[in-house]
């Protein structure tokens, strides 16, 4: 079973990815952990496939080019090791019971880049966990934001995505509560963003309207790396992925 983890810079990817990987591995489950960040220099866990052995940053910037610039050019120099990569994760996931795929710590350059886009169509129904933080949650039409997020990685590399709230060992109960009530209820959020009269939330009225015509059967997990919430959850949706009379409500 495949479970990458997406997310922007400190949504908490790579310290979840360690943290779920060990908690797979203390249920009595093999765990292989597939590194695609060219960037990082510290990681939680030992990677099986790591694509730095391919390419680094720095070893770009030494070029001279500037941080930005050798992270694009890392990933358009890993082109064409794809389907080698490729490859190597479809054998992990045959050797081990799950395969934990940690993306680059810049979303953009795995989700706007070929690279993620064509790696993604390779592998066998891969399941995409979406991870963002409570501090993006401030507004009524935020909520709709990271949902139609989700949908819109789904659509972009072609594999069912599961939102994931993280870091909630930062909220109060209270706090979490409100979160669950927006993230889950689109009707009260939709009421909500009816009485919203700036444009951006008369554009989430909208949006959110139509959500539930759209949107796949995936539900939210709660999750921290810090006490282990939200791990049996996330280890339950994805077998249920892989598992034909499962689904994700």
């Amino acid at each position: 079973m495949i479970l990458a983890f997406l997310g922007t810079a400190g949504s908490g990817k790579t310290t979840l990815a360690g943290s779920f990987g060990k908690y797979l591995e203390k249920e009595g489950s093999s765990v292989a952990y597939v590194n695609l960040d060219t960037g990082v220099r510290r990681l939680p866990y030992r990677p099986d496939l790591d694509v730095r052995d391919i390419v680094t940053v720095e070893e770009i910037m030494e070029e001279g080019y500037g941080p930005n610039g050798a992270i694009v050019e890392s990933y358009d120099r890993l082109l064409s090791h794809v389907p080698g990569i490729a490859s190597r994760i479809i054998s992990l996931t045959n050797e081990r019971d799950y395969t934990l795929i940690d993306t680059p710590g810049q979303m953009e350059s795995f989700l706007f880049h070929e690279f993620g886009v064509r790696l993604m169509e390779s592998l066998s129904e891969p399941l995409v966990a979406y991870l963002f933080s409570p501090e993006i949650l401030r507004r009524p039409h935020d909520y709709c934001f990271v949902r139609f997020f989700a949908l819109m990685i789904d659509l972009r590399l072609g594999a069912t995505t599961v939102p994931v709230l993280n870091k909630i060992d930062t909220l109060k109960d209270e706090e979490l509560n409100m979160h669950r009530r927006y993230l889950e209820d689109v009707e009260y959020l939709t009421a909500r963003l009816k009485f919203d009269p700036s444009m951006s939330g008369l554009m989430a009225y909208k949006m959110c309207s139509f959500f539930p015509e759209i949107a796949p059967p995936v539900r939210v997990v709660y999750a921290s790396a810090v006490d282990g919430r939200g791990f049996e959850e996330l280890e339950t949706l994805t077998y249920e992925h892989y598992c034909t009379c499962g689904d994700l409500t």
